[in-house]
């Protein structure tokens, strides 16, 4: 049966599809002939105009279905004459840097004027616009859909569970093509489920029951702010009496999780006021943290310019010794609001969410973040310097055996998000993924400790994050920069080819290309070895349920003794081990990651070999590794005689 909808748009259809039953040479011809699926070519699609969009969208969400994790929409949007008309659903999306807009979960999308249906056709080329025709007398359209969360892992990131909700509104609307995202106007409202609390970066204007109402904003404030809601909620006041709000907006799993105690608050406040110290001017006028403390709702960090999306361990309080990796989060996130969302790489400033972007400067947007994520962390309290020295240890062991630059410089890597839509990886450090994050966190310690050196100590990236991100107080408004507005805010720090040395950074590539670690000897210390991991890492990684010999035999296990990594042109990958495959034995005992460490450390006998025995699939092979040199994880060692940069670095700032 052809559906209803493309009867009515292609009557001539019925034909193109019985050619399936004529010989071939007649399928070949009539396949030139009837090629196209339509009967005529559809218009063009708009292209976006600075102009105001006439009237103001509503749109609803009814987002009570928690067992079945669906969310209803309805949406009205004003027309003002008839004709062709395109609808957009948001494809490039801000912070994901990359055109990954969930379409399939966009479902039963019905489109009415006046009562009449109005039917809808997607376009070819770009499947996120829709073609319809405006009905002469139409003054609204009128649509109902679904957003489908996924009710499990494996269909993508799970945005509804019974305790709490995400809603992202660019995933649950269709546009007006033709304009300017913040020329659009929307005002939202959601139906939440009884009795549940909210946080969001959006202003409430009326409340009837569960039904809430938001003032109007248009369309990219809109997309901007998402909301978190939840049975389990609590809001606490990260700065109070402050100049504008601060508040972090929490939903938790279970009401226990949510119980912080008076120091970890003052963390959280201290995190406030040292980007406050850093930067000295505010570009919002009110800021959330939305914050899941879940094992439940699908993992997130993402940036918002008066908000934030976070998803950290359902004991990031009541376990706080014990869990470490959620610890900058917060800072990265909440740092982004000036980098990256205020200051806007000038090739991310784009019309709409279909205009595509272009990820060239994402090693200042992400990179630089990085840097203070981890700094800021340590100078309010979310981590201790040791523990930020500690986690810098393993960024610098990680881009020191990345052998992937061998063949890839590092600015190559922004257009992973792209290129890959952030997919997993089988030889990571062969590949490269996103590397501008963390090597370029690299990158900015080492312009960091060059500024002080040069100045002996009278500056510091400090000194550019104040002068680039921390004026015109106040201001809202995105400010677009270039490669060349990033060097010359750095020569107004203290003169320098800087052009000239972030190039050399970003660009290497080859077998004599080198990780960028001169920020770290510059700091007062190297990366070095030892037979014993960190605390910080023997925590972190207990926590990830990682067992790391990278740096040894060159590879990492997970759970199940499965291996989770293996480093390009190691003894693992010499050996002929790959990801997915599992250590059954080692040395003729189960295996277990205390036997494997204790083989690696026999095998410091020239004579002693490591062997194990590895289940690939349904196959089983007995597998030598010739290595001999012992356990090694990274750490930082102080150089003496040279000043100490990096602990200075990591020290709070008292005004």
């Amino acid at each position: 049966m052809i559906p209803t909808r493309l009867r009515t748009a292609a009557p001539g259809l019925g034909l193109a599809l019985l050619v399936v039953s004529a010989a071939p040479a007649a399928l070949a011809q009539q396949a030139s002939t009837y090629a196209p699926a339509l009967p005529a070519p559809l218009p063009p699609i708009p292209d976006a105009q600075d102009v105001a969009y006439p009237g103001v969208i509503r749109l609803n969400v009814d987002a009570t279905n928690l067992a079945q994790r669906i969310f209803a929409v309805t949406e009205t949007i004003p027309v003002a004459r008839p004709g062709p008309m395109v609808l957009y659903f948001p494809e490039w999306l801000p912070g994901n840097h990359g055109p990954v807009g969930p379409i399939p979960q966009l479902a039963g999308l019905e489109i009415t004027a006046d009562g009449q249906r109005v039917e809808w056709v997607r376009d070819t080329l770009r499947p996120f616009a829709y073609h319809i025709v405006v009905p002469a007398g139409a003054t609204a359209l009128e649509m109902k859909l679904q957003h489908l969360s996924p009710t499990v892992g494996a269909q993508g990131r799970i945005t509804m569970t019974p305790e709490m909700l995400n809603i992202q509104w660019e995933k649950m609307l269709l546009y007006p093509a033709g304009h300017w995202s913040r020329n659009i106007t929307v005002q939202p409202t959601v139906r939440f489920p009884s009795g549940w609390s909210f946080g969001t970066a959006l202003e409430p204007e009326t409340k009837d029951g569960d039904l809430q109402t938001f003032k109007p904003v248009d369309l990219e404030v809109l997309i901007d702010s998402p909301v978190f809601a939840g049975v389990h909620y609590r809001q606490i006041d990260l700065d109070p009496g402050g100049r504008s709000p601060v508040r972090a907006n929490i939903v938790a799993d279970e009401a226990d999780n949510l119980n912080a105690t008076d120091e970890q608050i003052q963390i959280l406040r201290n995190l406030v006021t040292q980007m406050d110290r850093l930067y000295g001017a505010r570009h919002f006028d009110h800021y959330d943290f939305l914050i899941a403390m879940t094992d439940k709702l699908g993992g997130i960090g993402l940036e918002h310019h008066r908000s934030s999306e976070n998803s950290v361990d359902p004991a990031f309080f009541t376990g706080w010794a014990m869990h470490l990796a959620d610890r900058d989060l917060l800072s990265h996130e909440m740092n982004h609001s000036w980098d990256g969302k205020w200051r806007r790489p000038a090739d991310q400033y784009v019309p709409n969410f279909n205009s595509p972007l272009q990820n060239s400067l994402l090693w200042v947007y992400e990179g630089q973040t990085q840097y203070y994520g981890q700094v800021i962390a340590a100078r309010s309290g979310l981590l201790t310097a040791q523990q930020a020295m500690d986690s810098l240890a393993l960024t610098a062991a990680t881009y020191d055996t990345r052998v992937g630059r061998e063949w890839r410089a590092m600015q190559d890597t922004t257009n992973d998000p792209i290129i890959s839509q952030r997919q997993a990886k089988g030889w990571l450090s062969w590949q490269r993924d996103e590397d501008y994050y963390s090597e370029g966190q690299l990158i900015w310690l080492d312009v960091d400790t060059l500024i002080r050196e040069k100045t002996n100590g009278r500056k510091s990236l400090d000194d550019f994050a104040r002068a680039f991100y921390g004026v015109q107080d106040g201001d809202y408004a995105p400010a677009p920069y270039t490669f060349y507005d990033v060097v010359a805010a750095l020569n107004g720090v203290v003169a320098n080819d800087w052009a000239t040395f972030l190039r050399s950074r970003l660009d290497a590539d080859g077998p004599d290309a080198r990780a960028p670690l001169d920020g770290l000897a510059r700091g007062g210390w190297r990366l070095t070895y030892a037979d014993t991991p960190t605390d910080y890492m023997k925590t972190l990684y207990s926590e990830l349920k990682r067992n790391d010999f990278t740096y040894s035999l060159g590879f990492q296990t997970g759970e199940g003794n499965k291996i989770r990594s293996v480093q390009w042109n190691g003894p693992a990958f010499k050996a002929g081990l790959a990801v997915g495959m599992e250590i059954v034995a080692v040395g003729g005992q189960a295996s277990t990651p205390d036997r494997l460490a204790a083989a690696v450390t026999a095998a410091k006998d020239p004579a002693v070999p490591v062997t194990l025995i590895v289940k690939d699939g349904d196959q089983f092979k007995t597998v030598v590794l010739d290595y001999h040199d012992g356990l090694r994880y990274p750490r930082l060692e102080r150089i003496p005689g040279t000043p100490d940069r990096l602990t200075d670095i990591l020290t709070p700032r008292r005004r």
